[in-house]
């Protein structure tokens, strides 16, 4: 495995070709801790090594908190995840670019990277906070804050891997930055991910037929190649359920209908399932 970036260098070669200028559309060139496009719009890489690329405000709860990020770190950092984690390295893994859009603190996208010598990872996600961690996961990612709703700031046919792990779906976007024979890896959560928390604490259902409504968003663009379950039963402590809700979306939620005095009554070890689904898909012919 590659040390951990422990300093605050200038992003990978291969990231900065990738790279577009927000402003123009135009290429970037790596001056010193700037990229500058051709027609002179510059973006100041930020001591933690990535770059913010954002030209517009985001809108209020939308991007992972530090304390998200943290509770996200401990919990990830535990392992109850790297099953998962495994399967997308396996699936995952080819040289060249891998382009992790929602990549957060970059955990998914560093496993891909060991599992791939010869590639490169660009980490794109809305939270600086979380990227400021992506961009010293590994030595071979650069990160660039970006809304991933947002045309992105990537050119076109330059990605070999798209992963996608639990983040804001872009088809047309995924389509676009995909080179000809790349694959996009999409990893959610099933039905089953964390039932026994989610009763006890009221947190919302993931909802059924979850796989089928992903399958009709992509179909324009894409086509399923391969589709595997990864599941474990986990015991976690009260903190560690504290964590797994403060990481996610819920965390944005908790002064709601007294969810977090419902989680902080857990006062006992709770075992859940993790139960998560990995789909990998190649992009469809586009006519035209």
């Amino acid at each position: 495995m590659d040390a951990p970036r422990t300093d605050s260098g200038a992003l990978p070669d291969a990231v900065v070709a990738a790279l577009r200028c927000p402003v123009c559309g135009t290429p970037f060139g790596l001056l010193g801790r700037v990229l500058r496009c051709s027609a002179g719009h510059s973006f100041d890489l930020a001591r933690q090594g990535y770059v913010n690329l954002l030209t517009a405000k985001i809108p209020s709860g939308t991007a992972d908190t530090a304390e998200m990020v943290a509770a996200r770190v401990a919990f990830l950092d535990a392992g109850h995840y790297a099953p998962l984690a495994e399967e997308i390295a396996r699936v995952a893994a080819a040289p060249g670019l891998i382009v992790d859009a929602g990549a957060g603190t970059g955990y998914y996208l560093a496993k891909v990277l060991d599992a791939a010598p010869g590639s490169t990872g660009l980490a794109l996600d809305v939270s600086a906070m979380a990227l400021r961690r992506a961009a010293r996961a590994h030595p071979r990612i650069g990160a660039a804050v970006w809304n991933l709703w947002e045309p992105w700031p990537v050119a076109d046919g330059v990605a070999d891997v798209v992963l996608n792990v639990f983040a804001p779906r872009n088809p047309a976007e995924f389509r676009r930055v995909l080179a000809p024979g790349g694959l996009l890896v999409v990893a959610s959560p099933d039905e089953a991910h964390l039932a026994e928390l989610r009763a006890a604490v009221g947190l919302l259902d993931v909802g059924e037929g979850k796989q089928d409504r992903l399958d009709a968003t992509l179909a324009e663009r894409f086509e399923l190649a391969g589709r595997t379950t990864v599941s474990r039963a986990l015991t976690l402590s009260p903190d560690e359920v504290r964590q797994a809700v403060g990481m996610g979306p819920n965390a944005f939620h908790l002064h709601r209908d007294g969810l977090a005095e419902r989680i902080a009554a857990v006062r006992e070890p709770l075992g859940v399932t993790a139960s998560f689904v990995v789909s990998v898909y190649r992009p469809r012919r586009l006519n035209g």
